[in-house]
């Protein structure tokens, strides 16, 4: 196992995202330097601005400009989750999407390469999804399983199939050049600092129900899902990562218990309180014509649990508490920020 000395040099790709925000705090803690890229398309300078200035760095450049700048570094460990987040921006998107994925991962994989031939180990954690499972009605998820994809005529599944090609990017580095690469399929990551802004689910519903407004339920809210704090995520992929027996696998990431979105949305209005009510709105109506959805995604945790002892320890409850907290939060600041005068140029 890698040891976290202080002298550890961390490479975080969306390091100022949701969840690489989160990981930053966990590997910062634990003694290393953390450089974070984030062109801040989805990611925050807020989200990573109570971090300190001689542990953390963020470079604002898109992934492969800012790779570029730092070919003459050294890092021991890259994490790589910069990615399109949300099925709304897959769908609106879709060719940023695809060519952002496939040429980010190559990038941070040659990049991680030169370190680990020219100085000593590098290792990579890529992250994935368990979209790239597909609609297959084999519950739960298991690594090996097989994935049934819709038609490419669907942009729904664009994601998956993107995704999937990363995978098999970074285990063929893994093969061919014995570069040390994990892969982790996240499963439906929720908490502090999430954003609804391109459809993510929870943060749409507390933040509805902050406002007393009614929480849209796509569908007709009977499609279940497993949601796993982010701090729970955050403080397993280092465990992953460091573990010589890890490299080359990849790995399910999440919660096993199952919960359908409509009784997502219901515990969302107990918890908080909320004066809301629930909608249901057609898919039809909240994407497209024939957009298809999962009636389940439950990840199969066996391995990770095998590799690491993983087990949540988050509520879900807990988890919309401390979002809610963290939006109103975010709120206050906006509110008070000080509104530029028209003479001062607005910078």
């Amino acid at each position: 196992m890698m040891s976290n000395a202080p002298s550890t040099k961390t490479l975080i790709t969306g390091g100022a995202g949701f969840i690489g925000s989160h990981l930053a705090e966990v590997l910062i803690s634990g003694g290393s330097h953390v450089v974070a890229i984030d062109d801040l398309s989805t990611g925050s300078p807020s989200n990573v601005a109570h971090l300190p200035a001689n542990r953390f760095t963020l470079l604002r450049a898109p992934v492969i400009d800012a790779i570029k700048d730092l070919q003459s570094e050294r890092f021991d460990e890259v994490y790589h989750l910069a990615a399109g987040v949300g099925v709304d921006l897959v769908l609106a998107r879709p060719l940023e999407v695809i060519e952002g994925s496939l040429r980010n991962a190559s990038a941070v994989l040659d990049a991680a390469l030169a370190w680990h031939e020219r100085d000593r180990p590098c290792a990579v954690l890529m992250a994935s999804s368990s979209e790239v499972y597909g609609k297959s009605d084999r519950v739960p998820f298991r690594e090996d399983d097989d994935v049934v994809y819709g038609p490419t005529t669907m942009t729904r599944w664009s994601y998956a199939y993107a995704k999937g090609m990363d995978e098999f990017v970074g285990l063929s580095y893994h093969a061919r050049h014995s570069l040390p690469v994990v892969l982790a399929r996240f499963f439906n990551t929720v908490g502090p600092r999430q954003s609804g802004e391109w459809g993510m689910v929870l943060p749409r519903f507390v933040q509805a129900a902050l406002d007393g407004e009614p929480l849209q339920v796509f569908g007709d809210g009977s499609q279940q899902r497993c949601f796993c704090d982010v701090r729970d995520v955050a403080r397993t992929l280092p465990l992953l990562v460091r573990q010589r027996i890890c490299h080359g696998g990849v790995y399910n990431v999440g919660s096993e218990q199952l919960m359908s979105i409509r009784e997502l949305a219901q515990r969302v209005i107990e918890v908080l309180n909320s004066s809301s009510r629930i909608e249901t709105i057609p898919y039809a109506q909240a994407y497209r014509s024939g957009f298809e959805d999962v009636a389940a995604r439950q990840p199969d945790l066996t391995r990770l649990k095998t590799a690491t002892g993983f087990e949540p320890t988050i509520t879900i409850d807990e988890t919309i508490r401390d979002l809610a907290a963290s939006i109103q939060a975010r709120r206050s600041q906006r509110d008070s920020a000080p509104t530029a005068s028209p003479a001062s140029g607005g910078d």
